[in-house]
């Protein structure tokens, strides 16, 4: 329950945080979402492709549904024109092309896919997903996402529409990790149904973090602050995911 509390108030605050502060400084959220891209990447690196490729019986066919999530990544970030990774302005003004309905359920499957991540069954399966590194990953992913969705929707809808999506949007999350233990529990889904899931998020985020990467220096230019930024959060993870 601690993890649900933590994801939903996680993402509400970051989006109010944008609804109440409409004088932002746009530098400060591209540094944080370098910073939790960096942190996403690292532990997805660090901490879920081992333990997904550590089990026998799915490392055959992981590589596959690491990719089908890459590639499912990349047909959601079409729904929300990539407002996973940072992306605000593309969608101000009359010319923007995507719906409000659109945005959501596009960033709403990715919530939830992403919460299945930490549900309890994978400790019944020999995976260790439920770890404090993954939930800190997530919660870093996560703010900067609702902080775009909540300025994207402020430029499109008033500020009580806003919010009641950016209710909708924070409840992701916590529902895909408690609609897995349920099905699970029930056994409505099995082990290899988990396996598939968790190889889809791990493809996903390793689409969100390194597109942040590759968008952060659009001119390929040396910038030493990015640098330091991106080794502080790698640091961090492997603290985090040897020391937790």
């Amino acid at each position: 329950m601690l993890y649900v509390l933590l994801l939903f108030f996680a993402a509400l605050g970051a989006g109010l945080v944008a609804i109440v502060v409409p004088g932002w400084d746009e530098k400060s959220f591209k540094l944080a979402l370098i910073f939790a891209g960096a942190y996403l990447f690292a532990i997805t690196i660090l901490h879920i492709f081992p333990e997904l490729f550590a089990n026998k019986e799915s490392a055959y066919f992981m590589g596959l549904y690491i990719l089908l999530g890459f590639l499912l990544q990349q047909v959601l970030d079409f729904m929300s024109s990539g407002i996973e990774h940072g992306h605000i302005h593309d969608h101000h003004g009359h010319g923007a092309s995507n719906t409000v309905w659109t945005l959501m359920i596009g960033l709403f499957l990715h919530a939830f896919l992403e919460g299945t991540l930490l549900s309890k069954q994978p400790m019944l399966t020999g995976h260790h997903h439920g770890s404090e590194t993954l939930l800190i990953g997530m919660i870093m992913h996560k703010m900067p996402e609702a902080f775009a969705l909540a300025a994207v929707l402020l430029s499109r809808l008033n500020k009580t529409h806003t919010i009641l999506l950016l209710i909708l949007f924070a409840t992701a999350s916590p529902l895909g990790m408690l609609s897995t233990d349920f099905l699970f529990d029930r056994s409505l889904i099995g082990r290899e149904t988990l396996d598939i899931l968790f190889g889809l998020v791990a493809g996903g985020f390793l689409h969100i973090s390194t597109i942040i990467f590759f968008e952060s220096s659009p001119q390929h230019r040396f910038q030493l602050h990015k640098l330091l930024i991106i080794l502080l959060a790698s640091v961090l993870a492997i603290l985090t995911e040897f020391i937790a």
